[in-house]
Formats: structure tokens, sequence, C-alpha cells
């Protein structure tokens, strides 16, 4: 499986969740402790917001832990919400255009998990996508073709509706086929203002993430810790898996939810995929 980190909160560098801590996310890209590899080195993405109107991105096949490029942009590049990939290859290339996060105009996507047995059910799942989107597709991935379902299904709109049509569609698909347990994973998706994390699989026993609690109460359980005055008291971070060990930091997404993270909000909800009742909407 892969990880991943989205933050949202004040302008922070990214090497300050990429390379810091006991656990940072390089750092599980090499020795990972929940994730089902412990190692995840066929390639990582980064996806952020800054002064255009649509995020930035970089992508490499390189392993985190040994790309120079990374380090070096981490080092310079702060943001108010970003998105950060490290992957673990399943049955895709490893390429620059199956790398996490996934972009469309002001929004990016990204996934832990797969849709089992994707090849027997790709033709059908690729069909239902809206034909003004099917020529954007660039690669391999189950997440992308996932990502231009949900897309199709009114995700500018409506995240929370869209993505449970896009998964229901898979499992009503995969039901058709006779494939088993066909969706496992945790997703990410944002706007620039907003993330809505999902976590969801059809046997529901979903890959693992977390969220950390608001900074305003970690700095009344923590009064000594600089770390916690640095960050903003609306800062967040969702992971794959906590980036250290600290009492009271972290909180871990129940399953089937999804949480939705903006500038003034930050709530949890419960979340059932359903099948659309049309395969392919109109766009206007």
């Amino acid at each position: 499986m892969c990880r991943w980190l989205a933050y949202s909160g004040s302008p922070i560098l990214l090497k300050e969740v990429l390379y810091e801590g006991p656990n940072s996310l390089v750092g599980q890209s090499l020795h990972s402790r929940m994730g089902a590899e412990p190692t995840n080195g066929d390639g990582f993405g980064v996806g952020w917001y800054g002064a255009p109107d649509t995020p930035g991105m970089f992508h490499s096949t390189e392993p985190a832990w040994n790309d120079d490029n990374l380090r070096e942009l981490a080092g310079h590049i702060s943001s108010p919400l970003f998105f950060t990939h490290i992957r673990a290859a399943i049955g895709s290339a490893v390429q620059q255009t199956n790398c996490h996060p996934f972009r469309h105009n002001r929004w990016l996507f990204m996934h832990n998990g797969y849709i089992n047995e994707f090849a027997t059910i790709k033709r059908d799942l690729t069909l239902a996508i809206d034909p003004s989107l099917y020529p954007l597709i660039s690669g391999q991935a189950d997440t992308e073709v996932l990502f231009y379902l949900a897309l199709t299904f009114g995700l500018e709109n409506d995240p929370p509706a869209a993505v449970e049509q896009a998964i229901g569609l898979v499992e009503a698909v995969a039901a058709r086929h006779g494939v088993p347990h066909p969706f496992q994973g945790t997703i990410a998706t944002s706007d620039g203002e907003s993330i809505w994390a999902f976590r969801y699989s059809s046997e529901h026993k979903s890959r693992s993430l977390f969220y950390t609690t608001d900074v305003p109460t970690l700095r009344k359980l923590y009064p000594g810790r600089e770390l916690f005055r640095e960050f903003s008291d609306d800062a967040r971070l969702i992971v794959s898996e906590p980036l250290g060990d600290v009492a009271g930091v972290w909180n871990e997404v129940p399953e089937s939810t999804y949480g939705i993270v903006g500038p003034d909000h930050a709530e949890m909800r419960p979340f059932q995929p359903k099948a659309p009742t049309t395969q392919v909407p109109v766009r206007a």
C-alpha cells in the first residue's frame, strides 16, 4: 500500500512534515509501521496550493528517501494546504503519470488502497467516465479512474456524494463480474479551501487513517512544547499513520467515515457508498 499526508492551516514549509519527527512521511517510505508493506519506494508526489488558481504538483519515480530534488523543494515551498503521497505500486507501472496526487483544475485527489481485480472491471468503469473528462486520463492507476469517476458524479459540487457514487459504482460493477471485496482504502481530496478525507472498504477492514487533535487543546496538554506554539489554531494533519507517538495528538478515523476540514470547521460523518442512478451524468 501507500502512505499519505494532508495538511491545512497557516503556511508551513513542506519539510516540517516530510522530514521532521520520529516517524516522518519520508521515514515511512523506508520503515512504515502500519502499512501493508514497510517500504514504499515506487515514487512520490506533492501537490500544494499557493498564489496561482491551480495547485502546483511535483512527481518523481525516485524513492522519496533518495531524492535530492524533493528535499530541496520541501525546504523552500511554504503552503497553507498541501498533499504528499509515497507509493507502493500494485498492478500499474512505476511511472510519473501513476503517482499521486492527481489534479483537475483546482482539485487534488489521492488514495491509499486498491480496486480489487481492477483489470476485470476497468473497461466498465472507464466507460462510465464523462466523455469530456476521459481524454484527460494519462496513467494506468485505478486511483486516477476513481478520481475521474468522482468528477463525473459531481466532485466539484458535492464531494461526499460524488465519492459515494464513484465507490458505489465500483462495487456494483464488481458484483456483476463476481469480484469480491472490490474497494479498499483511504482517500483525500481538496479544492484548496477544504479537505475531505474518507476511510472505507467493502469488507469493513480499511487501511489506517488518523487526524490531529485541535492545536488549542494540544497547547493546554503540553504548555511547554514549542512545536504546538508554532502551528496556527486551525492547523490539522490527516495521515495514513502518525508522525510521532506523543499521547493525545493522534486520533483514528472510524471505519466507514469521512471528515471535512476547513478554515473554520472540522467534523466527521458516516460514509456509505451507493451506486449512481445514471452511470454517465451530463456535465454542464
